[in-house]
């Protein structure tokens, strides 16, 4: 995540880490590893549609840490959902490491091993998810109080699946989930940050200033761009200690922090919550960090998937390919990326998604047609 670190400048070779841990190096690395938590690398294509697939990966771009991470728990843990999230962290890898111990188990209790997830009330999912995302928050910042860890952070996007409904939590601006309907990409969440025209990003400004902050270029405190994230207790329970030691640093004055009065906490670990239900239609789902969604648009991404998934059926090797892509268009980013491939789409028998060449040819002859009549217009105007 690049929140307080400047961009710097690709390193090469490339290190690509698959979700098993193994190491690989070079433009093209790829690992044929199993995953943890019983996730085998898909193989060839079967001649019969399967239950849902997963791949993941993890790619380490121009950074001197490898700060994201992949949780990834498939099959019927929780009353038949499979749990899968994607960690973001910033100004180190603490909070990402605390995270990705504590929060499954704080997800599965709150949502009572997963019977909450099956009725499909999204208020009372809603409630179970903030409410264990809170307490992985309360348990996180003592850490990182204890440890003098006080800038570590993480977003995070987490999302539930059944092959029926998929329930998606994410907190930060550096996670994205997306959907492919029949091709169509659809992304489910949004970003949280103190800038920007969008419903969102106005209500955080909002927030921030009633609860006593302020934003200067962008940034909460003239600091960090990200407004809800696990982590970050200096802007929670740490806010006096954080305007003491800017004073220390010169980045304000004793006059300026005497006029601050704290109401509440300015970044928040709240996260919002959607459940959609997945017809027909829907053929894989994606979820990536920021060091993808920076250099690939969603659309690409699901024309990408589509095509790999396509040729070869593998949805480990299209993660894989997703990742590459990313770095081959200079990615200086970390990068995650889950994908599962709700085993509906015949990828074998789908066709091939050629240009439609009559439709280009006809837009080509429409806009010399406008052109033309343009340039004789102001060609009979000139002559009067």
């Amino acid at each position: 995540m690049a929140l307080l670190s400047p961009r710097v400048p690709r390193l090469p070779p490339s290190t690509f880490t698959s979700a098993a841990g193994a190491r690989c190096f070079g433009p093209a690395a790829r690992c044929q590893a199993t995953a943890a938590g019983g996730v085998a690398a898909a193989g060839p294509p079967s001649s019969e549609l399967e239950a849902i697939r997963w791949g993941s990966a993890k790619l380490q771009g121009a950074r001197d840490e490898m700060e994201d991470e992949v949780l990834l728990r498939p099959g019927s843990l929780l009353d038949g959902f499979s749990f899968a999230a994607v960690l973001d962290g910033h100004a180190g890898f603490s909070a990402v490491q605390f995270l990705r111990d504590e929060l499954y188990k704080e997800c599965a209790a709150a949502l009572d091993g997963g019977a909450v997830l099956s009725t499909k009330n999204l208020d009372a999912i809603t409630a179970s998810i903030q409410r264990a995302f809170a307490a992985v928050d309360a348990k996180l910042s003592t850490w990182l109080e204890q440890t003098d860890k006080d800038d570590s952070g993480a977003t995070a996007t987490v999302m539930f699946l059944r092959s029926d409904v998929l329930v998606v939590s994410h907190i930060g601006d550096s996670c994205l989930q997306v959907i492919s309907r029949g091709g169509r990409s659809e992304a489910l969440t949004g970003s949280h940050r103190p800038y920007g025209n969008n419903k969102t990003s106005l209500e955080e400004v909002k927030r921030i200033r009633a609860a006593g902050g302020w934003i200067v270029d962008g940034r909460i405190c003239g600091d960090i761009s990200v407004s809800r994230a696990f982590g970050d207790i200096r802007f929670k329970t740490q806010k006096n200690e954080m305007l003491v030691k800017g004073v220390k640093q010169g980045r304000w004055t004793d006059k300026f922090i005497s006029r601050i009065q704290f109401k509440d906490d300015i970044v928040i670990s709240s996260p919002d919550v959607s459940l959609v239900e997945l017809g027909p239609d829907v053929e894989f789902v994606l979820l990536a960090t920021d060091g993808l969604w920076d250099y690939i648009k969603s659309s690409e991404a699901v024309a990408f998937v589509r095509d790999q998934l396509r040729q070869h059926g593998d949805v480990q090797l299209a993660c894989e390919a997703l990742g590459q892509k990313a770095l081959d268009q200079r990615s200086q980013d970390n990068i995650s990326i889950v994908i599962a491939d709700l085993g509906r789409t015949n990828w074998k028998a789908l066709p091939d998604e050629r240009p439609n060449l009559f439709l280009e040819l006809s837009q080509a002859v429409a806009t010399v047609g406008v052109v033309s009549i343009g340039i004789w217009v102001s060609s009979f105007l000139g002559l009067q």
